[in-house]
């Protein structure tokens, strides 16, 4: 029997996760955090109103290049694309001017974990409204300084009040989990969560394609959805 194209990377794809880790099992887990994770758990918060929380810890390491360490100092969230103001933020400006915005939320990897973390950031629809909106956009897309990248609807970023978080269970981003900002995508496969995120662009494109979309991945992400 012979299988066309589509079938094959399809196939390819589905061994890749499996090979990864597609089923949970703590035990294959590879070891955990260095020394700068791991210290975080003496202060990080366990609990949020009565329900338990993941720990900072309970991540497995699947990014592109590994974890990306950012100099803050010099760091500047561009929002570009279609907006009248073209923003350059300092993180400093990000974190203090910013309404703070908190919000429990769990993030399903298509490799079969899960964690549940109290996440606080700045909502990513109070950044665009400072940069100004043009109302032909329709999708904003999210880069990272690792060279990933993934697209989301405009109205999905807006109702849905998503985060750009800076902070998990009360502690700042270390870099392994994506310092300075990592995306907050509800509802959506992990991969839509970009991890060190250094520039949003509001786009009319909704047929952006980021890394995983382009090798097949579902566009929407949504987790109700198979995301092949």
């Amino acid at each position: 029997m012979r299988m066309n194209p589509s079938g094959i990377i399809g196939l390819i794809l589905i061994l890749t996760t499996l090979l990864s880790g597609c089923v949970f099992n703590p035990e294959l887990l590879p070891e955990r955090d260095d020394a700068n994770v791991t210290a975080l758990t003496s202060v990080e918060i366990r609990e949020h109103q009565g329900e338990r929380l993941s720990s900072i810890t309970d991540f497995r390491e699947n990014s592109l290049e590994g974890p990306q360490y950012i100099n803050q100092s010099a760091y500047l969230l561009e929002i570009n694309g279609l907006v009248s103001h073209p923003l350059l933020l300092p993180y400093e400006k990000v974190i203090t001017e910013c309404p703070p915005f908190q919000k429990k939320v769990t993030l399903f990897c298509v490799e079969g974990w899960e964690v549940t973390i109290l996440w606080e950031g700045v909502r990513v629809k109070d950044l665009l409204n400072e940069a100004g909106v043009n109302p032909a956009a329709n999708t904003v897309i999210f880069y990272a300084a690792d060279g990933y990248s993934t697209a989301l609807p405009l109205d999905y970023i807006e109702d849905r009040d998503i985060l750009l978080a800076y902070s998990m269970n009360g502690v700042t981003l270390p870099a392994e989990r994506g310092f300075p900002f990592q995306l907050v995508a509800e509802d959506r496969w992990g991969y839509k969560w970009t991890k060190w995120v250094t520039r949003i662009e509001v786009s009319d494109d909704p047929s952006y394609r980021g890394y995983w979309e382009k090798r097949g991945f579902s566009q929407s992400g949504e987790r109700e959805r198979d995301f092949l």
